[in-house]
């Protein structure tokens, strides 16, 4: 009996309930669940709310939450001017609008808080919605950086420090990713393990997290050249996930050497004169001592570097380095090079001596060397090669085959590697005149100058006649002499003869003087060109004028002659003309001959001709 009348009594409860919600109403308040904004800028809240009953006077109240406590930070009512509260984080920063919008200037880390829009609607009830605001910040490029100590020995039994990566001034906290060779590596904190990061974070007084990450390894030879980096990861509004990367590092690694190699630097083959480098090297770090030797007796470097200056051949020979590295001495660390040293010997001409021939004589010379690697000799005069068999032979010897002969020898295979001797020929004879050149007066009375260049040796004595200013100078192996004198009227009649002689003979030529022919001021410059020296052209020019007339008149006299014997031929074609086979003939046979006489330069003349040409053939 007790059970059921307790059962009716809480029925009757509920109904009580119910009917009181139904009479007061209620409050429905809708808020933006986030809201994301940059460091700086401005935050805008909105809030909305509906009562289901008619309320006389609703206000709305913005709460911030911290530590687990609520604090009001603005409200307004319907109809009124919003305010904020004294006292908050965001006294100064906080409005709040007519639609009940919370607005946040130079929003700050410090901001990042929930916050709670409360409609407060009397009897009608309250309601609330709540909003979280996200505060983003990109911090700074991270900076990563190598220990100061000195370097990482493979095999140490402890982990050692790689670098340290550094980010600083981002929201919210950043995380920091390390990087081997392109390649990311776990992230392990337990310091127990051979590969572990140690990291740090800072929260400065802008509420800003400064993070720091330490990275500790046990490295081993493969990682000498390895490339180290590290990333910061952020975030920012829109579920964007952003990178940094920092600069890239080194370490500086020590380990034990397990082969040496010895190599020669010097790329062309090797000659006497050269400098040759060797160089010493193991794939250890650092770099153990060196010894080198050359046919089993120590000669001395510097560090893995064996420098010999000048060589000689006497230098060449097999040449070893050793090193000696105490971290592994059951390594065979050493290398050897078989030094080679390309030479040619001096060459040797026969006869050596300068030579000296009469003209049209012949001279010859033997030219040989000996060098390690096939070789050629060669004989030159200037850049012309004579002959490349070591003989040099010239028959009927001429006054322009005298002066200074090269025998060149040289290796091919080695770029420079060459040796020369050089010998003279000198051509005796009687002197000989080269082709006069004729001088030039504006007038009788004038001076003249006048040269004469003579071969000869020994060198020609000069005469001038008549004689006049004289000089004479030498070039390469001929006298050069010239005479200054007044081109009087017996020299313009008879000229002025060049006499040279030497012990071998004698020579003379007559130079010729004239005048000038004058040229007109009207000519132009090609004219003057063209007809000073062809008086044949000029007079062809002055009549050029007269004779364009008269082919002028000669061409319409044919033209019209061609057109009237066209006109009977084809009249007679049509037999309109009383005329016989026999007078078509003679018409013909006129043409023709007038054809042959007189040539005609047009393509429709000759066509006219050709037309008469033909006829004839076609009536016999």
């Amino acid at each position: 009996m007790d059970g059921i009348t307790f059962g009716r009594a809480s029925l009757l409860c509920t109904l009580l309930l119910w009917a009181f919600q139904v009479c007061s109403g209620t409050v429905d308040v809708e808020a933006a669940p986030k809201v994301e904004v940059l460091k700086g800028e401005t935050a805008k809240l909105p809030c909305k709310y509906t009562v289901s009953t008619s309320s006389s006077t609703t206000v709305v109240e913005w709460y911030i939450e911290e530590q687990e406590t609520r604090k009001r930070v603005a409200f307004r009512s319907e109809g009124d001017d919003g305010k904020t509260d004294d006292g908050t984080p965001l006294t100064g920063r906080a409005t709040i609008g007519e639609d009940f919008t919370l607005t946040i200037t130079s929003v700050q880390p410090s901001d990042e808080l929930s916050f709670f829009c409360q409609a407060n609607a009397g009897p009608a009830g309250v309601g609330e919605a709540s909003t979280s605001l996200k505060v983003f910040f990109a911090p700074e490029k991270p900076e990563l950086t190598r220990p100061s100590s000195q370097a990482i020995s493979v095999g140490a039994p402890t982990s050692s420090e790689i670098g340290t990566c550094v980010t600083k001034n981002g929201h919210p906290q950043p995380r920091i990713i390390w990087f081997k060779d392109g390649q990311p590596l776990p992230e392990i904190k337990d310091k127990r393990e051979d590969t572990h990061m140690v990291p740090s974070l800072v929260k400065e007084s802008s509420g800003l997290y400064t993070v720091k990450s330490t990275l500790f390894m046990k490295p081993t030879k493969a990682d000498k050249d390895s490339e180290f980096q590290c990333t910061v990861e952020y975030s920012m509004p829109g579920d964007q996930n952003k990178q940094k990367k920092s600069n890239t590092i080194n370490i500086n690694l020590n380990y034990p050497s397990e082969k040496a190699t010895f190599t020669l630097v010097n790329t062309d083959p090797v000659k006497e004169g050269d400098t040759v480098t060797m160089k010493c090297e193991t794939d250890g770090n650092p770099q153990p001592e060196f010894d080198f030797t050359k046919d089993d007796k120590a000669v001395s470097g510097v560090g893995g570097m064996l420098v010999l200056k000048s060589v000689k051949r006497s230098d060449a020979g097999v040449y070893k380095c050793t090193a000696t590295d105490f971290d592994n001495l059951d390594a065979d660390l050493s290398g050897t090079i078989s030094l080679v040293v390309n030479y040619i010997d001096s060459v040797s001409v026969i006869p050596v001596e300068p030579q000296v021939v009469m003209l049209g004589d012949k001279v010859e010379w033997q030219c040989k060397t000996k060098a390690s690697a096939v070789h050629t000799v060669q004989w030159k005069k200037g850049s012309e090669v004579l002959s490349q068999d070591g003989t040099l032979s010239i028959q009927d010897v001429s006054y322009d085959k005298a002066g200074e002969y090269m025998c060149v020898g040289a290796v091919p295979s080695v770029p420079g590697l060459t040796a020369q001797a050089s010998v003279s020929l000198t051509v005796k004879g009687k002197p000989m005149i080269e082709t006069p050149v004729a001088g030039e007066v504006g007038k009788e009375g004038d001076s003249v100058t006048l040269k004469c260049s003579a071969y000869g040796s020994p060198a020609p004595q000069v005469i001038w006649k008549p004689s006049g200013k004289e000089s004479i100078s030498l070039e390469a192996n001929k006298v050069v002499a010239t005479v200054t004198l007044q081109a009087t009227a017996e020299v313009m009649k008879d000229g002025v003869i060049c006499e040279v002689s030497n012990e071998h003979g004698t020579d003379s030529k007559t130079f010729s003087v004239a005048i000038k022919r004058a040229i007109p001021a009207n000519e132009n410059s090609a004219d003057r060109v063209l007809l000073s020296g062809n008086p044949v052209l000029k007079s062809a020019d002055k009549q050029q004028g007269g004779s364009s007339g008269v082919v002028i008149a000669v061409v319409v006299c044919v033209l019209l002659l061609l057109l009237l014997v066209a006109a009977i031929y084809f009249l007679n074609k049509k037999s309109k003309l009383p005329c016989s086979k026999k007078d078509k003939k003679e018409v013909a046979t006129g043409e023709v001959n007038n054809d042959i006489v007189v040539e005609m330069k047009t393509d429709k003349a000759n066509e006219e001709a050709g037309l008469l040409n033909k006829r004839p053939s076609t009536e016999q």
